[in-house]
């Protein structure tokens, strides 16, 4: 934790662009999905990114490596989905364990080969905010129905940590965040498999603005969101996808004033255009996210959808020797949020 920590306080920190992205390139089929472990299993599984870790180990390790030869820091696991919730799917919720710990043992692998005294690298175990939501009704007709409880978030991440730490990662990221209540459940569950093992393992968290109303799926602005989580005491914290870096930059710059910590940003590659596909370039990209850098709202950066290597390549190149933001400090007070926040003055 503390070269990690140390890493943030002296340069701006530049994380790896979309796992999905990368994996379409290699245009798998079912078989491909399969491998040979999962040859015979009774569903299909085309799909299911996170099965490549068993199924297609050097594939996985590839990516990570692009991502790392291209300028990144810190690499994230092959994990966003491999909670037994999300798996569910796929009926391979018995996998989540063993997707989480090789996952991280297959990014280790591809930082520490290229990690060096200078230039350190770092694993971040990937905790996706899983298909369900416990603060909203999946039933517009049945406003108080819920398809998750807390309790059973807190199992499904609990065990997703576990993986992910014995697997060796350096930090836990909750990312993609739509859903405040289901990042307290990860929360709760990351701080307390990290307190019964002992350990000293930072926690990073990231939201979501899931338009231009500014707020999250859940209808929380950007500082009542913080508010709800600064209780973590989280090293990092931030917003990623969804949105491009011109429509996230005023969050951005929001998050950059209000957080007591230091600041993540990894959007989108512009927004999809009729076919799905993402069409801002990784020059623009970079320019967008080098005046983020010029304007001292960042500490951490990297893609989310549509981000390639050679994004993150430039992005590397526009950061580069820029000086990171400092945390902001606040006069003690009690802030409370709704779907606004609410500062009670000292």
């Amino acid at each position: 934790m503390a070269d990690l920590k140390q890493a943030l306080a002296d340069r701006i920190l530049v994380l790896d662009g979309a796992m999905g992205t990368m994996i379409q390139r290699y245009q798998l089929d079912e078989a491909a999905y399969r491998g040979e472990r999962f040859a015979d299993f009774d569903r299909e599984v085309k799909g299911n990114n996170d099965l490549l870790t068993l199924s297609q180990p050097d594939i996985i390790r590839e990516i990570h490596g692009e991502y790392l030869d291209a300028g990144s820091d810190i690499v994230e696991t092959n994990t966003f989905s491999a909670t037994t919730i999300a798996q569910a799917d796929y009926a391979m919720e018995s996998l989540a364990y063993e997707l989480n710990k090789v996952s991280a043992v297959l990014a280790r692998e591809a930082a520490d080969a290229r990690s060096t005294a200078d230039k350190p690298r770092f694993v971040l175990g990937a905790i996706g905010p899983t298909n369900r939501t416990a603060s909203i009704s999946p039933d517009v007709n049945d406003p108080g129905k819920r398809n998750v409880t807390f309790d059973e978030l807190v199992t499904a991440y609990s065990e997703a940590a576990g993986g992910l730490i014995d697997g060796g990662v350096h930090g836990l990221l909750i990312e993609t965040i739509f859903d405040t209540l289901n990042a307290k459940a990860a929360i709760f569950a990351c701080k307390r498999v990290v307190r019964e093992r002992g350990l000293d393992l930072p926690l990073l968290i990231s939201g979501t603005i899931t338009d231009a109303s500014g707020r999250t799926l859940s209808g929380q602005t950007t500082e009542a969101f913080y508010n709800s989580v600064r209780h973590a005491r989280p090293l990092a914290i931030g917003l990623n996808c969804a949105l491009g870096p011109d429509a996230l930059r005023q969050y951005v710059a929001e998050m950059s004033r209000i957080a007591e910590g230091y600041t993540l940003a990894y959007p989108n590659a512009g927004l999809p255009n009729e076919f799905g596909e993402y069409d801002l370039d990784p020059e623009d990209m970079a320019e967008y996210v080098g005046e983020w850098a010029d304007s001292g709202l960042v500490n951490l950066v990297g893609g989310c959808c549509g981000s390639t290597p050679d994004h993150i390549g430039a992005i590397a190149g526009a950061v580069a020797g820029k000086a990171p933001r400092k945390p902001a400090e606040h006069a003690p007070a009690m802030r409370l949020s709704g779907l606004e926040p609410f500062t009670v003055a000292a």
